[in-house]
């Protein structure tokens, strides 16, 4: 259990690491492609780079980030290989990751960073008015459907594989 906690927060790590990388430092409008319409709208394409090299340094972050999430799946099955994990076992790793991250997401990301710290507004200040008079992030119905269904679904059908493979 510990492991997967660990891993859970890890997971989060990653996932912030790779968003900051994106608004921050690569400031590429394709990243924000889950953002509500009128704010891709409002959206002007960075032509020139924060500082020189804040490109590279995004990506390398984001290469970074994207490894620490494939390490967390690795890990995960990995280890519940070697104790050899149930099915609901694998279940259970696989949709306490998923949920820590997606409840992370919602009041991390689309409370705290959005909506009360303007994170994305301070990079990117023409989208302050598709922003402006919600009290909550933009997408909860989105955010909802994967905490409730399609997260446990994916981890349903991962933990079956998984419980498949014998060694």
């Amino acid at each position: 259990m510990l492991l997967t906690v660990f891993l859970a927060i890890i997971f989060c790590v990653a996932i912030t690491l790779m968003m900051f990388s994106a608004v921050a430092f690569i400031q590429n409008t394709k990243f924000f492609s889950s953002a509500p319409k009128e704010a891709k709208e409002a959206l002007i394409p960075r032509e020139k780079e924060l500082f020189y090299g804040a490109r590279s340094i995004g990506w390398v972050l984001m290469i970074f980030s994207f490894l620490m999430i494939l390490g967390v799946g690795v890990i995960s099955i990995w280890d519940g290989f070697r104790s050899g994990f149930t099915f609901f076992q694998f279940f259970f790793r696989f949709v306490f990751i998923f949920t820590a991250y997606k409840l992370y997401d919602m009041i991390f990301f689309d409370y705290f960073l959005l909506m009360k710290f303007h994170f994305f507004q301070f990079y990117f200040p023409e989208v302050e008015s598709a922003y402006a008079n919600r009290k909550y992030g933009y997408n909860i119905v989105s955010q909802l459907l994967k905490l409730l269904v399609i997260f446990p679904a994916a981890s349903a059908l991962a933990a079956w594989i998984c419980s498949l493979i014998k060694f």
